[in-house]
């Protein structure tokens, strides 16, 4: 399954059977979960997905693939918004519930789907009325941080991912 096929339309499709992304009336969960492999190593790269995976044990075993399939394939895969945008919601949930690691994989995330530093930085703007001052100033420093450790690695679309990894994600 390519990107577009899984999580890449902008709009909404004219077929009802595409509007729900992999979650068709017919697909397998093997099938659900696939399609949100795709997608979840699109945006968050491999060797992030990959060391989360590493860590998984039988405790967290189902959590991985509750959000690979639910989060990624159930919706990331969805057509309705382009991933910019729900990298922009993500952050914004992410902000305003202190998050702060997870803040700092999806703004690694959203470079990856296309959304720019200013884009980014205006979206942490609005959080500040939304979310609070204090949230905010919060964010801007852990983005501050991903940014300078992608600088210094030479690359806005990292090959890997050098932030602590919260071992269930």
């Amino acid at each position: 399954m390519s990107g577009s096929e899984v999580g890449g339309a902008t709009g909404t499709q004219s077929s009802g059977t595409q509007r729900h992304g992999v979650v068709q009336p017919d697909a397998t969960s093997q099938e659900i979960y696939d399609g949100g492999m795709v997608v979840r190593r699109e945006v968050l790269g491999d060797a992030h997905v990959d060391r989360a995976n590493a860590k998984k044990d039988a405790f967290t075993e189902d959590f991985q693939d509750m959000i690979t399939r639910i989060a990624w394939g159930g919706i990331w895969t969805r057509p309705g918004l382009p991933r910019q945008m729900r990298s922009a919601v993500t952050i914004t949930a992410m902000v305003a519930h202190g998050h702060w690691e997870e803040l700092a994989m999806h703004i690694r995330a959203a470079i990856t789907n296309g959304l720019s530093r200013d884009e980014i930085k205006e979206i942490l703007l609005q959080t500040a009325i939304y979310c609070g001052v204090p949230s905010a100033n919060t964010a801007f420093k852990t983005a501050q941080q991903v940014f300078h450790a992608m600088d210094n690695t030479a690359m806005d679309t990292p090959a890997t991912d050098t932030t602590p990894t919260h071992p269930t994600r």
